[in-house]
């Protein structure tokens, strides 16, 4: 009888499902994200200039949302469509965040301006980067 050990994940099996990759890394930055948001929202209420309410629902949803992606990457074949989804999702999102910037919806602190608008940037960088995977598979 012979056994065999898993292959120790590399950066080569990584490359192999980028679209997987890209998904399972923004569900883990997005719930990170969501728990900083339920955890401290007192303390970043003070930093970001947004209410500790509005923290604690964005940080809700954004945990639902992060097991979501999670879910769409972990399908055996990632469906194109649940990935579609999450695109859209995060177009919104990010444009979502500089209309909130623009409008002065909050009375957003420097540093919360710059919060806001970077977190824009990576859920944008996260869109483009699932649709290149999606197109390249």
């Amino acid at each position: 009888m012979t056994t065999t050990t898993p292959r120790p994940r590399t950066l080569d099996t990584l490359r192999a499902d980028p679209l997987r990759t890209v998904l399972r890394l923004d569900a883990v930055v997005t719930g990170v994200n969501g728990l900083a948001y339920l955890a401290a929202a007192p303390v970043l209420t003070d930093l970001l200039g947004i209410p500790p309410g509005v923290l604690r629902g964005v940080g809700a949803f954004l945990l639902a949302y992060a097991a979501g992606v999670w879910l769409v990457a972990a399908r055996p074949a990632v469906p194109s469509g649940g990935t579609e989804v999450v695109i859209g999702a995060n177009l919104l999102w990010a444009a979502g965040s500089v209309a909130a910037v623009v409008t002065g919806r909050f009375d957003l602190t420097a540093t919360g301006t710059v919060w806001v608008l970077l977190q824009a940037a990576v859920v944008g960088g996260f869109a483009a980067l699932q649709i290149a995977a999606l197109r390249n598979r």
